[in-house]
C-alpha cells in the first residue's frame, strides 16, 4: 500500500489554494524550498505533475484537480480522526474493566466508581466478578484492565499493590452468639463459609492453626447469601467486615470480631506492560495505597 505524506498532501493543498509557493510557506511556517521539496517527492510518489505555474501563479494541473478532491477528503477524515481522539486524551470518554471478587463489587468499589464517573462521565465502566485465580487470568490475557482482588496473588507480568486491610468476622442473629468467637467455640457450631477462593483458605489456615478442621453447614459463593441464612438462624457466617458495617439493626444480625483477629488483605493489580490511560490513573489515584507487595 502506498503510503502518503501528511505534510506534503497538506503543502499540494495550500498551495492550489493560494497560487504561490511562498503564501504556502508562510502560512505552514516553513521556507519556499520545503514546500517546493514537498510538492516535488509528492509528484514523484504518484508519478504525475501535480502544480505548474501559469504566468506569476501556481495552480493544479489536470491530474493535480482530480488529486485535490481526494486530498481534501483526506484532510477532513485526518482532522475528524483527532477530534474524535481528543477526548480520550483529557479523559473525557473511554473504558475502565475491572475484575474483582463480589465483595469489594458491592462494598468496596461503589463509591471509588462514582467518584471516577463524576469526574469522568463520559467513559464506560464495565465490572466482572469471579475469584482471584479467574480475575488474574483475564489480566494477564488483558481482557480486563484491573483487578481489585484479595491476596495472595501474583504474577510476573503484574503490578500489585495492597489497597485495603479487611477484618473477617462472625455474624449470628443478634444476641445468640458465643461469648468467646475463637477457633474452638466456633468449631462446635454449623458453620456458613465461602465456597473456594482465597478468602475461604484464609479461614480455613485460621481454624487449622489452633488445631481445628472444620466442616461447614453451608458453603456458598454470595456473601449476602451467607448473611441471610446466618439471619434465618441456620449457622454462624464468617464474612468481611465491609459486608456488616452498615448493616442496621433492622437486620437482626450482630457480628463481632475472631479470637484471634483474622484480616484478609485486597490488592489492585495491573498489568506493567498496560498504557495507563487517565480512567486507569483515576482508579489508581482513587484507591489508597497501604503498601506494595
Amino acid at each position: 500500500m502506498m503510503d502518503l505524506d501528511l505534510r506534503q498532501v497538506r503543502s499540494f493543498m495550500d498551495v492550489a489554494d493560494l497560487g504561490s509557493f511562498s503564501a504556502a510557506a508562510d502560512k505552514a511556517g516553513l521556507t519556499q524550498p520545503a514546500i517546493s521539496l514537498h510538492i516535488r517527492l509528492l509528484e514523484k510518489q504518484l508519478g504525475v505533475r501535480l502544480i505548474e505555474r501559469v504566468g506569476r501563479r501556481a495552480q493544479p494541473t489536470a491530474a493535480g484537480r482530480d488529486f485535490l478532491i481526494h486530498a481534501r477528503r483526506i484532510a477532513e477524515e485526518v482532522a475528524h480522526a483527532i477530534e474524535t481522539v481528543a477526548p480520550h486524551r483529557s479523559g473525557a470518554t473511554g473504558r475502565l474493566r475491572i475484575g474483582t471478587g463480589a465483595t469489594a463489587c458491592i462494598y468496596l468499589l461503589p463509591p471509588v466508581l462514582s467518584r471516577i464517573r463524576q469526574a469522568m462521565p463520559g467513559i464506560d465502566i464495565v465490572v466482572q466478578t469471579g475469584n482471584t485465580h479467574d480475575i488474574l487470568r483475564l489480566l494477564e490475557a488483558n481482557t480486563i484492565d484491573a483487578a481489585v482482588v484479595a491476596l495472595p496473588a501474583s504474577g510476573r507480568s503484574l503490578d500489585i499493590r495492597e489497597i485495603h486491610l479487611d477484618e473477617l468476622v462472625a455474624v449470628f442473629p443478634r444476641g445468640e452468639g458465643e461469648k468467646t468467637l475463637n477457633a474452638e467455640t466456633l468449631s462446635t457450631q454449623p458453620l456458613l463459609l465461602y465456597e473456594g477462593g482465597n478468602t475461604r483458605r484464609l479461614v480455613d489456615q485460621w481454624f487449622s492453626g489452633s488445631g481445628r478442621t472444620v466442616q461447614p453447614a453451608m458453603e456458598l459463593g454470595s456473601v449476602e447469601a451467607i448473611k441471610k441464612l446466618a439471619g434465618a438462624g441456620l449457622g454462624v457466617a464468617i464474612v468481611p467486615r465491609m459486608a456488616m458495617e452498615h448493616e442496621g439493626a433492622a437486620s437482626g444480625l450482630e457480628w463481632r470480631a475472631l479470637e484471634p483477629p483474622l484480616e484478609r488483605r485486597i490488592a489492585l493489580a495491573m498489568r506493567r506492560d498496560k498504557h495507563m490511560t487517565a480512567p486507569l490513573r483515576a482508579l489508581a489515584a482513587a484507591l489508597p495505597d497501604v503498601r506494595k507487595v
